[in-house]
């Protein structure tokens, strides 16, 4: 009666010892997960090409751009000479003694001096000749301008006779014919050293 307790506490020990080694713990190995390479080097060379491009893009649109503001700026700097001379020729036709000659060659008449009527002295003051004798007529062309003697000095002749020419002449020929012979002088010494260096 007392063989069947102990064959069953064995049983019991064994699916207990099974139960924890189940139940045990164990480190699992990592798994990497390797993302496919392709996809990323594609992506990083298709953002090199756009930048690429797009700095050549940019290069070229600022350059013709330059191209046309220096083009733009050369039209304006026409226009305002162009501007400056329709004007001049304006102020000329428009000047008073242009007017005047004008009017003379139309055959108008110049008008007289005006008079003055003096109410406290009752005397009337100028303007007592007729516009046909011309007697009281003025000058319709401005005064000449005179240039202060600064402007316009009186030339001043030197004479130099003919043997000082002839002296300086000769030493300017000699000056000339010393720095040809230093100068070939500095030739041959430059040729001798380059003679020694290739010994």
């Amino acid at each position: 009666m007392n063989t069947p307790l102990p064959q069953s506490r064995v049983r019991v020990q064994r699916i207990a010892e099974a139960a924890v080694e189940r139940a045990r713990l164990t480190v699992v190995p990592r798994v990497r997960a390797r993302t496919p390479r392709v996809p990323f080097v594609i992506m990083v060379s298709a953002l090199l090409v756009a930048g690429v491009v797009g700095l050549l893009m940019f290069n070229t649109t600022m350059q013709q751009n330059s191209f046309t503001s220096t083009d733009l700026e050369k039209q304006a700097g026409q226009l305002a000479a162009e501007r400056e001379g329709l004007q001049m020729e304006l102020d000329a036709l428009n000047a008073p003694q242009r007017i005047a000659q004008r009017a003379t060659e139309l055959g108008m008449v110049q008008g007289p001096a005006p008079a003055f009527i003096d109410l406290r002295q009752g005397k009337v003051t100028g303007g007592a000749a007729t516009p046909a004798d011309g007697a009281d007529s003025f000058s319709i062309e401005p005064p000449a301008v005179q240039k202060p003697k600064e402007l316009s000095p009186e030339p001043t002749i030197e004479y130099v006779d003919p043997p000082a020419r002839e002296r300086r002449n000769r030493d300017t020929a000699r000056s000339s014919a010393d720095e040809q012979s230093a100068t070939g002088r500095n030739e041959t010494e430059t040729n001798r050293r380059g003679d020694r260096s290739n010994r």
